[in-house]
């Protein structure tokens, strides 16, 4: 894979998500998307699907089915390990719109955003420093 410029992608941000997706490799991000900044830990996309799926393990049969259908999904994911990644998945993430509080501000929260969409990134994930009262 080159490292070149790519028409709709950071080509770099998509050999860290391939390397997510193959390696099972995770990575601290913080990602600027149409003026957002989504910050968590980047993941592969079958530990997303996995983590998803368990959301509605213990449900209704519907939401059973649910979840049997993403774990499918992640299976799929990580037997085709295909060369090119259109999304990136992220595990205990964070929002910021602004100088709020991020959204949520609390939970293990899954994120899923296209690739196409990201304006920019640095590694590292921005924490909340603890304020005495």
């Amino acid at each position: 894979m080159s490292l070149g410029s790519g028409a709709d992608k950071d080509s770099i941000l998509e050999f860290f998500v391939q390397a997510a997706n193959k390696h099972d490799f995770t990575l601290d991000i913080t990602l600027n998307v149409n003026g957002a900044v989504i910050t968590g830990t980047l993941i592969s996309a079958k530990d997303y699907f996995d983590a998803l799926s368990e959301n509605f393990e213990d449900g209704s049969d519907v939401a059973q089915k649910l979840s049997e259908e993403l774990a499918k999904a992640g299976e799929q994911v990580e037997d085709g390990a295909l060369s090119e990644a259109n999304f990136i998945h992220m595990k205990n993430t964070k929002v910021y719109c602004g100088d709020n509080k991020p959204t949520p501000s609390k939970g293990k929260i899954l994120w899923r955003g296209k690739l196409s969409e990201v304006n920019g990134f640095f590694l590292g994930k921005i924490s909340e420093s603890k304020s005495s009262k």
